[in-house]
């Protein structure tokens, strides 16, 4: 099959880790970080606020933090085999995420998906300022993402299949023609088409190929 698009989410979907929790581990703010992360993939809170009230506390974080989180997480088991598999049959994969391009772009690299979009951090003499810069990728943004890629593929969103865990990933999974909800939230499983609680990313392949 040809002509499909994969969309991903990045933390806690691709990978085993929300990167800006380890992130504020390294800032001591990973208690507070935490608590607002948690009301955000419940939707208590709107994501671009939790963005910004997460990100406030990691001012004056050294820039060299990217490259030791990048030695720490860790990818999902079953996200590669899941990847190679798809590409091997001509799809496309795509990450979207709202946790930071620092980090997100390598992580793409090493799994062969060159389309991503992320939030970016504002560095500054060496250290973060507590700010982002650029376009906030918050729920209404991966949607637009995932429709942006499909028109660039000459495909419709129905050909689209899109996989998060949170209340971030919602539009998304919706704009797609089959939205899978990954070990996620219960409001994400409940209103995903299809929701997979698996210890492997890999067991996705099993609904898409049914």
């Amino acid at each position: 099959m040809t002509g499909r698009l994969i969309v991903l989410d990045v933390d806690s979907t691709l990978i085993t880790s929300e990167v800006i929790e380890l992130i504020a581990a390294r800032a001591g703010t990973q208690d507070e970080v935490a608590a607002v992360t948690e009301a955000a993939m419940r939707g208590e809170i709107d994501f671009a606020e939790s963005l910004r009230q997460r990100v406030a506390t990691l001012e004056g974080v050294e820039e060299s933090v990217f490259a030791d989180v990048l030695a720490e997480v860790r990818f999902t088991a079953g996200a590669e085999e899941l990847v190679s598999t798809l590409q091997g049959e001509g799809w496309t994969a795509a990450l979207v995420s709202g946790g930071f391009a620092e980090v997100v772009e390598p992580l793409a690299a090493r799994i062969g998906i060159a389309h991503f979009r992320a939030n970016r951090l504002e560095v500054a003499d060496g250290r973060l300022t507590g700010r982002t810069v650029g376009p906030v990728i918050d729920r209404a943004a991966k949607a637009q993402a995932l429709r942006e890629y499909a028109t660039e593929l000459g495909i419709t969103p129905a050909d689209c299949v899109a996989v998060g865990d949170g209340a971030n990933d919602l539009d998304m999974m919706a704009a797609a023609g089959l939205g899978i909800a990954f070990n996620a939230k219960p409001v994400v499983q409940q209103q995903a088409d299809v929701a997979v609680n698996a210890p492997t990313l890999a067991a996705v392949l099993d609904v898409i190929e049914r």
